[in-house]
């Protein structure tokens, strides 16, 4: 590695202009071999290039509702998972002193 506190500016900018290029490039050539490797390994299952690009990524299933963490002592049917933002009643019990705990499900 080169000491560069040694270097004016205008050579660390030619430097960085360098560096910027370079990156580019390697930048390219990873993605056209990642681009090749994936095209090898999808002819070796006999697909074409068409084949593969007209691919669509299977949906994901939305996952079923949280069972609630917390629920207020007050009044169970306020409810609260512990994700997200904390509701009303959840701010209220912790500004009044008492724990999160206390309030567990």
């Amino acid at each position: 590695m080169h000491d560069l506190s040694k270097y004016s500016i205008a050579q660390l900018r030619a430097l960085e202009v360098q560096v910027i290029e370079e990156l580019k490039t390697q930048h390219f050539l990873s993605i056209s071999k990642a681009r090749e490797q994936i095209l090898h390994i999808a002819r070796s299952a006999g697909m074409s290039e068409k084949e593969l690009l007209a691919l669509k990524t299977p949906k994901t299933p939305k996952g079923g509702t949280v069972a609630a963490k917390y629920r207020n002592p007050d009044d169970p049917a306020q409810q609260w998972t512990g994700r997200g933002r904390q509701p009303a009643w959840v701010k209220t019990w912790i500004e009044s002193g008492k724990s999160l705990e206390d309030a567990k499900a």
